[in-house]
């Protein structure tokens, strides 16, 4: 099968599973347009805004992007492109769009609650305490394996390092103008992202070179100022520009991957046990956001949620979001066939976004881009969506670790500060950023998936105990905490072996964690149900 085929097969599987399922999905939800949502009933200008579809469909898939479903399908290509291929287009229709699309309802349901409270109310407090602390933890994991790869991708290509730090000044601009001075919303895009490439322009006249630490310690600085500012300020403008940034991208892509229709050098399958990593089930781990992502919940009912304004653009937001990221995970896997071989050893030195950006840049020079621009291009979309998931990750960590410690009575303790909570947060993250992108992946994606079979369990107690069909989560459920626990006692011993103790610790407590939760999690699936909670649907 040729890569133009691929990604067509890939495009119009999720363009019908949208329409189809996706559509069976909202009208089995009881999705209402005419039912008041958490942004507009407990609105506070910060954390709590409504946002236009376009805007919030531009937030919700830049947060959950990132450069996952790059990272993701190129580390999982040493198992063949097939096997890459199928979980991730039957991982984002049946297992990962159904995980964000319930994710973002449940917690819009619940008042814009996190899924660690949504845990509280429908599985119990001891479930809830446990939950945060498994999802910070997994947080921890997420701010350090993206610290390392931002850091390595501007190291390879430095002017988008330029580029993107020029890029977050635009987004405070234009999110002052649009949300302060009421800006119209088409002018202030137009006038964006042409700034925008401008941003782009200017990085290739003056590239930034520095060394890995030092930029790991400028990006761990970002991600603590921009996880505190006001979400209109930084998050919200600097995602929905960040969106056309990475359409432009995976459109030019598409398209330079229909002219120059490159060749899958590598081979379809290579094996169930390659260099001592078995199919099942690190390729379901490694492939991570390509498919499915725990994360992805932590941001649907963490910020999504006090943004929908409209309880049917969840489909678009929530299910839509995932699909779109397939395709992103498609592209990303034909970069890889075709790079395959002895310049995809050389360019994963760079680390996987390195290895994407190379191929994008190829496929730009059927469009009359130059090489450079395209590589360049391709780098900064990536890393600007990589830095996205950082200060999102670090603002989810904030939530979590504030709502941990705010008992009745500890309101004003330091450990609920926002500063210091933050600051903790943003600390272990970059200390375990050292450790390098290949070691941390395997440990982020086992908790990334774990977190999203609790996700799934904690969905399915709140739709049974409302009276809504919830069978589209069992299969998924099963087969995500089967793969997760395996991953993790694997890690366990590798890590173990190789002396890194504090990575046995985390995989450890995780495992721990985890099984409480899913003995918590089948009490509540399968006890009966409180007529009385139904009524509160």
């Amino acid at each position: 099968m040729g890569a133009l085929l691929l990604l067509i097969i890939g495009i119009v599987v999720f363009f019908i599973a949208y329409i189809t399922y996706g559509a069976w999905l909202a009208k089995q939800w009881g999705l209402d347009p005419t039912r008041p949502t958490p942004a507009n009933t407990k609105f506070d200008g910060v954390d709590y805004c409504p946002a236009k579809k376009p805007v919030l469909l531009g937030h919700h898939f830049a947060s959950i992007a990132g450069a996952v479903p790059i990272l993701g399908p190129i580390g999982a290509s040493i198992f063949g492109w097939v096997p890459v291929a199928l979980w991730i287009i039957v991982g984002s229709i049946f297992f990962g769009g159904v995980h964000d699309f319930g994710s973002l309802v449940a917690s819009v349901r619940h008042d814009g609650k996190s899924i660690g409270e949504i845990i509280e109310t429908n599985i119990g407090k001891t479930g809830k305490k446990l939950f945060a602390l498994f999802a910070w933890l997994t947080l921890i994991l997420v701010i350090a394996a993206f610290l390392n790869t931002t850091a390595n991708a501007f190291i390879s290509t430095p002017a988008a390092g330029t580029s993107s730090i020029l890029f977050i000044f635009l987004a405070m601009v234009f999110g002052f103008v649009i949300y302060r001075k009421n800006m119209n919303l088409v002018v202030g895009t137009i006038i964006g992202v042409g700034v925008l490439f401008f941003c782009i322009y200017l990085g290739q006249v003056f590239p930034l070179e520095l060394s890995l630490k030092a930029w790991i310690i400028l990006l761990i600085g970002y991600i603590f100022v921009a996880s505190i500012l006001p979400v209109w300020l930084l998050l919200q403008p600097r995602d929905y520009l960040n969106s056309y940034l990475l359409y432009a991208m995976i459109l030019g892509a598409v398209i330079g991957i229909i002219v120059f229709n490159p060749a899958l050098e590598m081979a379809p399958f290579t094996g169930f046990n390659v260099n001592g990593q078995w199919l099942f089930p690190m390729l379901f781990v490694t492939v991570a956001c390509g498919a499915i992502s725990g994360f992805h919940s932590l941001v649907g009912s963490g910020t999504t949620s006090k943004q929908l304004n409209n309880e049917m653009d969840a489909r678009l937001v929530g299910y839509g979001s995932m699909l779109i990221e397939g395709v992103l995970a498609l592209v990303a896997i034909i970069t890889a066939a075709y790079v395959a071989g002895p310049k995809l050893s050389e360019l994963l030195k760079g680390g996987p976004i390195n290895v994407f950006a190379d191929g994008v840049g190829n496929f730009l020079t059927t469009l009359g881009i130059s090489f450079s621009v395209g590589k360049q291009f391709a780098a900064l979309a990536l890393s600007a969506f990589a830095l996205t998931t950082l200060d999102t990750a670090a603002r989810l960590g904030r939530f979590i670790f504030q709502e941990f410690f705010s008992e009745a009575g500890n309101e004003n303790s330091i450990l609920t500060n926002r500063y210091f909570a933050t600051l903790v947060t943003v600390s272990l993250g970059g200390f375990l950023a050292f450790y390098g992108w290949n070691i941390i992946w395997p440990m982020f994606g086992s908790a990334n998936q774990l977190l999203a079979a609790l996700a799934l369990i904690t969905i399915a107690v709140w739709l049974k105990n409302v009276g809504k069909n919830n069978k589209m989560l069992t299969i998924p459920t099963i087969f995500m905490f089967a793969v997760t626990l395996s991953a993790l006692v694997l890690l366990i011993k590798s890590n173990f072996v190789n002396n890194n103790f504090i990575l046995v610790a985390f995989a450890a407590a995780l495992f721990v964690l985890a099984l409480i939760l899913l003995v918590q999690g089948f009490k509540a699936l399968t006890s009966k149900t409180d007529d009385e909670v139904k009524l509160n649907f």
